[in-house]
């Protein structure tokens, strides 16, 4: 019962994190163009092709009491990450990212641009302003 529990607590977790993060990113890197957003696609992109027990490790090291993470949050919070549960959600969430992330960026892309240019001339009013034109 308790691994079903953490199992759980750490989806629920991890979700809203994603949702949080992914969402706002994918949105930018779906409708705006700029000079390194192949730089930051290929990084998000990136646990796809490296191997599950490379970034495990990779999450290790970075988590563990000499990495940079662990070190941050044994001065901040005077407790390390590795192997802790805010040490796996971190590691999910950056194993997830991808899966998150670019499915959110071709929905978004698939979106019709004409439908979003007069949502900045109704986001200016208020929403009585809004309901009185229909």
């Amino acid at each position: 019962m308790d691994a079903l529990l953490l199992s759980l607590r750490l989806a629920a977790c991890v979700s809203a994190i994603l949702l949080l993060i992914g969402m706002p990113l994918a949105y930018w890197l779906a409708f705006w163009n700029w000079r390194g957003k192949f730089l930051l696609e290929a990084i998000v992109a990136l646990p796809l092709v490296l191997p599950p027990t490379v970034l495990g490790f990779y999450a290790l090291i970075a988590l563990g009491p000499h990495g940079p993470l662990g070190k941050m949050s044994q001065v901040v919070f005077h407790h390390g990450l590795a192997f802790t549960f805010a040490g796996l959600v971190i590691a999910s969430v950056l194993y997830s990212f991808p899966f998150a992330v670019q499915p959110l960026i071709v929905s978004f892309e698939g979106i019709d641009r004409r439908l979003l240019s007069p949502r900045w001339s109704l986001a200016s009013r208020t929403p009585s302003e809004n309901l009185a034109w229909c």
